[in-house]
């Protein structure tokens, strides 16, 4: 799976002979903004399963994580100021908001700390990002529903969390897909928070007001059961709705498929991401030239890889994909 997404021949692009400085002394840190749902435990849970034995071997002198109680710009701003004062060497974020912590991440590139912004990404310059393609995930789920059901119809938006770069970028994403295939309409749209059971009672609520010919549900991940469940207690028929890689998404989506044949399509960014950032900002403080912006591919489950994919998820968490230091290497010189 891992070496499907990155060409780890890549790596070969950097010689081996090139020295870089030890960063055996240096210590990362990582500012989360937002621990409510299960892709950002799995994120949480890659990035202690990777860093963790990189501070055994002495690669880094810490990698330690850290995550605000409410998703506040203010408040992540706040942490990322006190990782300055605490001295660390690198600082990787997800963040709350792509603009609200600029001034927190211009103070410590200031002070001469790397930081890198993954997922939810910062557009201070001195910052390097790395995602996915957030808004060509939201074309791709219009896309496939434009493919399974070209007469259109209704759709329900299921967004992520407010504010967010994440949610807008995807809901871009969407609104353009949809102005290229004027046969649907979006008849409604609550925010799940990328959380099931959010999404439940938020589809719950709407679902009174909305005609009984819903076709579709375009998502944001983490989402998509709870929808369902949704659709199912209200008893209105089951549209199709676009999945966010997690499990109980994908055995949901697996009994209705052995049931009816339900057919959906289900896409994210893998939580592991974060521990491609803890490589990236490595590399870095090693003295490797890393480009300022670096794609990963989204993750995507089929009707065709539904089995093999779900096979792979653990219970209770999200289809993911964990770097390794050769990884990033990979991605690092596939961009530059």
């Amino acid at each position: 799976m891992k070496k499907a997404i990155v060409l780890g021949a890549l790596a070969l692009a950097l010689t081996s002979t090139t020295a870089y400085a030890d960063t055996s002394d240096k210590r990362i840190a990582l500012s989360n903004n937002y621990a409510g749902n299960s892709w950002r435990q799995a994120m949480l849970t890659s990035w202690e399963t990777v860093t963790g034995p990189a501070v055994e071997q002495g690669i880094v002198a810490a990698a330690d994580a850290f995550t605000t109680a409410e998703n506040q710009a203010t408040e992540q701003a706040a942490q990322i100021q006190n990782m300055i004062l605490q001295g660390y060497d690198a600082i990787v974020v997800n963040a709350a908001s792509p603009t609200a912590l600029n001034g927190a991440i211009k103070e410590a590139c200031d002070a001469g700390i790397t930081v890198v912004s993954f997922d939810g990404i910062v557009t201070e310059p001195c910052a390097w990002r790395i995602a996915v393609d957030f808004q060509g995930m939201g074309r791709k789920e219009v896309e496939f529903l434009a493919e399974k059901l070209p007469e259109g119809g209704r759709l329900l938006e299921i967004r992520g969390l407010a504010g967010v770069s994440v949610d807008d970028e995807i809901h871009a994403g969407i609104e353009a897909a949809m102005a290229e295939n004027s046969q649907f309409e979006i008849v409604g749209s609550v925010n799940g928070d990328w959380a099931q059971d959010v999404a439940q009672r938020a589809v719950a609520g709407i679902l009174p007001s909305l005609p009984e010919d819903i076709v579709g549900v375009v998502t944001q991940g983490g989402d998509g059961y709870g929808a369902a469940q949704a659709f199912l207690a209200a008893g209105r028929p089951l549209p199709i709705i676009i999945m966010g890689n997690r499990e109980d998404e994908l055995t949901f989506w697996k009994q209705q498929k052995d049931e009816s044949g339900y057919e959906t399509y289900s896409v994210s960014i893998a939580p592991g991401v974060s521990t491609l950032a803890f490589w990236v900002a490595q590399q870095i403080l090693d003295g490797v030239e890393v480009p300022k912006d670096l794609v990963v591919p989204l993750v995507e489950v089929t009707q065709d890889n539904l089995e093999e994919m779900l096979e792979q998820t653990a219970a209770g968490s999200v289809t993911n994909v964990e770097y390794s230091l050769e990884d990033a290497q990979a991605v690092i010189a596939d961009a530059s």
